[in-house]
């Protein structure tokens, strides 16, 4: 833990004013791009709810660009996979790196409320749009039509049909990318962000309705008595109910968040770091296995490609999973204790922040300042998680790579290709094949030289 508290302080105090930079970049991107969707919104609901996901992934880009700006100070790391040497490659890492965290930082933004308050942000902006163009229609003797406006995605034919259409543009990239222009990489990232997105919005509505309906049935009304007659008949069965449910409750912010962070570190760094993930086996995988054997070599060819494009989104996700159960779990708790202070450094600085401007007016200051007031925060707190959680993932390497290796792996060029010797040998290792020939084969399919991932 130690060691990974000096390496967060080395890289903020080498990094913070690239991090700021990106950072506010992101957050000046996202408001943008918000305003104009809610501004299209009043006018075409499929059109806003089309610029909406450039949000989400405006705020991906700045935190792409916040780790890797972070990679020339992580020995571990380095010792692996070191820093591309040219401006294409770099070029070509970082594309990789958004379009491989697009998915799990979409499902994170949605499971932590992100998307829902952008969502909120959305309509808000929307119908304050449209409530003007009503107001400017009544004096005018006009009326306008609200069909086709604002409204909220459901599941239907056209939203289907656009979630498979743009993932099949995704696709024909991913296949053509090599004769395709440089510039088309940025249609890419925005095709995978619609289709994850479209994917995300149907998926929570649809858990949402799930949940309704399960709430609603008679046996959750009898568990409910049950409970409360229980609680009052013996009072420490109430606290072990209540202590259960807060220790739950708790959890997800305790403990799943900074593990999502780390994971998302490791999709975003984990290009060219990949242990070997266990392979599938049992009775229904061999027999599906053999029943596509036996289809024509055409038609496996191009499910193949199908499949191999859509396993490939989750695979760096199980790869940074593999890395975390691997570091152990003293190393994984310290990282969420300190993740946890942080937490609390966070609230405690919004509290300081308060207490500094003293009480003012509801109406003629907090309704105007607030929004630039409590940015000082995450201003202080978001370059400190980001040089903890890539601290953490560097730290999660030394089963891959001795700490002599990395230490010595920044001190000339000659020791970068020693250190980077060391971690294909330990990575070899890992399981049959070594994961260095893997990801020659991920490189091939990809179209991407071996290396050159984030």
């Amino acid at each position: 833990m130690l060691t990974v508290i000096a390496m967060t302080g080395r890289l903020l105090l080498a990094h913070w004013p690239a991090l700021l930079a990106w950072f506010l970049g992101g957050i000046l991107a996202r408001y943008l791009v918000i305003e104009l969707a809610g501004f299209v919104g009043a006018y075409s609901a499929l059109g806003g709810t089309l610029l909406l996901p450039l949000a989400i992934l405006a705020r991906l880009v700045s935190f792409v660009a916040m780790f890797l700006v972070l990679r020339d100070g992580m020995n571990r790391l380095g010792a692996i996979a070191p820093l591309p040497g040219d401006a294409g490659a770099r070029r070509r890492a970082f594309v990789d790196a958004v379009l491989g965290g697009i998915l799990p930082f979409f499902a994170f933004y949605a499971a932590w409320g992100y998307l829902r308050d952008d969502w909120f942000a959305y309509l808000a902006r929307a119908l304050e749009v449209q409530q003007g163009i009503n107001t400017v229609a009544i004096f005018a003797g006009e009326t306008v039509s609200t069909e086709g406006t604002i409204d909220k995605l459901m599941f239907e034919p056209a939203t289907v049909a656009l979630i498979v259409l743009a993932f099949a543009g995704r696709w024909a990239w991913n296949r053509f990318r090599t004769r395709l222009p440089k510039w088309s990489a940025i249609g890419a990232a925005y095709l995978e962000a619609v289709w994850v997105f479209f994917t995300v919005i149907l998926i929570s509505e649809a858990l949402g309705q799930v949940s309704a309906w399960v709430q609603s049935r008679q046996a959750m009304v009898w568990l409910a008595d049950v409970r409360a007659w229980v609680t009052s008949q013996v009072e420490p069965v109430a606290w072990l109910w209540e202590a259960v449910e807060w220790l739950l409750g708790e959890a997800g912010g305790i403990i799943l968040l900074p593990l999502a962070w780390l994971t998302i570190a490791g999709v975003i760094y984990g290009q060219a770091v990949a242990p070997q993930a266990p392979r599938l086996g049992g009775a229904l995988v061999d027999g599906a296995r053999r029943r596509f054997s036996s289809l024509p070599e055409a038609v496996r060819r191009r499910l193949g490609d199908v499949w191999w494009d859509f396993a490939a989104r989750f695979r760096p996700i199980g790869r940074a999973v593999v890395l975390m159960w691997r570091a152990g779990p003293v190393l994984v708790g310290g990282y969420v204790l300190l993740y946890t202070i942080v937490l609390g450094l966070e609230q405690m600085l919004r509290i300081w922040v308060t207490r500094l401007v003293g009480p003012q007016d509801l109406y003629s200051f907090w309704a105007v300042a607030d929004a630039v007031i409590l940015l000082l925060v995450p201003l202080i707190v978001e370059p400190l998680r980001v040089s903890l959680v890539a601290s953490a993932y560097d730290a999660t390497l030394a089963r891959l790579v001795p700490a002599s290796a990395a230490g010595s792996s920044g001190l000339d060029e000659q020791s970068g290709e020693s250190g980077k010797r060391v971690g294909r040998d330990e990575l070899d290792g890992e399981g049959p094949g070594g994961v260095e020939r893997n990801e020659e084969r991920d490189g091939d399919r990809e179209g991407v030289r071996p290396g050159q991932g984030a």
